[in-house]
């Protein structure tokens, strides 16, 4: 009885030390975006940075993800909309290149689209689910985090406050 005692408490031990000491790289909302520069589908360097004094929604998504193609069409609306007011919406496709540069062009995305180079997921998460939208204000404070699809309307409520 005392050596199964023993292992258990060496079992819970080790637990609490791995994940006591665990470092998370998950963002919180209220706090800053992390900075990141990543190639877009045209082969220009973008960083999240050129866009401080802006309302940002950075979506992670892939061409592949039935809920991604759902919402794409709605934030193409979105962009239509809103540019012109102090916001944009940045796609981060979790796909190739020329994958992320064929699906863009028959969307029809005109907004920013980006290749993540899997640092910037992980700086965002890990962004294990997608789409994974974030809503970032003018000084590049997290807003919102939405994991899943949400509507035009959802967005649009948030774009409006952006653009106050």
């Amino acid at each position: 009885m005392k050596n199964l005692s023993n292992k258990i408490m060496i079992c819970m031990l080790t637990i609490f030390l791995v994940t006591g000491c665990a470092k998370g790289n998950a963002v919180e909302i209220g706090g800053k975006a992390p900075d990141f520069t990543l190639t877009d589908i045209n082969g220009k360097q973008v960083s999240l940075s050129e866009f401080k004094g802006k309302g940002v929604i950075l979506d992670f998504f892939a061409s592949w993800c039935p809920p991604c193609r759902q919402e794409i069409p709605d934030f193409i609306k979105l962009q239509s909309a809103y540019a012109a007011k102090g916001f944009t919406i940045i796609g981060v496709s979790l796909v190739s290149l020329k994958e992320a540069k064929d699906f863009a062009a028959q969307m029809g995305i005109n907004y920013p689209v980006l290749i993540d180079d899997g640092k910037v997921s992980l700086a965002y998460g890990p962004v294990r689910s997608i789409p994974t939208t974030f809503v970032i204000d003018k000084d590049m404070k997290i807003l919102k985090m939405y994991i899943g699809f949400k509507s035009k309307e959802a967005f649009e409520m948030d774009i409006q406050e952006l653009i106050k």
